[in-house]
């Protein structure tokens, strides 16, 4: 083998080395729970966050999702009732979700599991009326060294394989990614013929065709920041000009997904919940096959 090809194949290899250590580092993962959860009637004072699906609130069920993949670095962006998320998780209990054993009439308790012992919580005030671009900018001093992030919104949940989207993502080399998904709605979208009679020439379940929406579950590169201007909505203005750029790429996923926005969504998780085939769970998987 000549000096050349073995110089080759050793930059090779190191490189193939560099992506994997990229590719299986753990991420800061932002998080926007400023949500009021109005359209959920039974918990109009509870931060829609909040909102439990079986013994844990939502949030807990996405910031789970992610710690399973190896992500728990969380940063929360509070905005109402922030007090009622920090509260939650300084008298976390983690016997709702976990085995143990009670001895000694209750004096001594041993946990069998864990949830969040190993989890870092970032607790920031972004305000109570601020929308998801706020929200974003206000947590960027706590990416500081950060090249790349996680961030969604707090009321999606799904089975999406995490490490594919990543890899998708640095396949590509742009500078956001987000999931694209088929809308979980019964409506039917109506098609129109041109005239005066309005005659209808189709109709199909939304859910069908090739509408997809923004299902979030985001991965940006620290350069979102450049695109932020002050008080935009990140969807309004900063994708917009990552599209004129062709900086943003879609994810498109036909598994699992659900956002929870009303009482019949709520109800509909906690079915799932109860009946032990929650999708979304990726880390029972987990357990039942070790």
């Amino acid at each position: 083998m000549s000096v050349h090809a073995l110089l080759l194949g050793v930059g090779l290899a190191e490189e193939a080395k560099r992506r994997c250590a990229k590719r299986s580092k753990h991420m800061k993962v932002v998080l926007f729970c400023g949500g009021l959860g109005l359209r959920i009637r039974d918990a109009e004072s509870t931060p829609k966050p909040m909102v439990h699906i079986g013994y844990r609130p939502i949030l807990w069920h996405v910031m789970k999702y992610y710690a399973h993949y190896g992500h728990k670095d969380f940063i929360l962006c509070l905005g109402y009732r922030a007090e009622v998320v920090k509260n939650y998780f300084l008298n976390y209990n983690e016997c709702a979700s976990n085995n143990f054993v009670l001895s000694r009439g209750g004096k001594n308790l041993e946990l069998l599991n864990s949830d969040i012992d190993d989890w870092r919580i970032t607790f920031v005030d972004t305000g109570i009326n601020s929308n998801i671009g706020q929200r974003l900018k206000a947590a960027e001093k706590y990416l500081d060294g950060e090249e790349e992030f996680l961030a969604n919104y707090s009321d999606g949940l799904t089975d999406l394989p995490l490490p594919q989207q990543l890899e998708h993502f640095h396949q590509q080399g742009k500078i956001a990614s987000f999931l694209c998904v088929r809308p979980n709605l019964s409506y039917h979208l109506v098609s129109l013929q041109e005239g005066k009679e309005s005659l209808v020439s189709g109709i199909h379940a939304i859910n069908n065709g090739d509408v997809r929406i923004n299902g979030g579950y985001f991965i940006f590169k620290k350069k979102i920041f450049d695109y932020i201007r002050d008080k935009e909505e990140l969807v309004n203005g900063p994708f917009h000009r990552l599209i004129e750029e062709k900086q943003l790429i879609g994810y498109p996923y036909d598994g699992f997904w659900a956002s929870m926005d009303t009482f019949k969504d709520k109800q509909q998780l906690e079915s799932l919940c109860e009946g032990g085939v929650a999708p979304w769970e990726v880390w029972k998987a987990s357990d039942n096959a070790r």
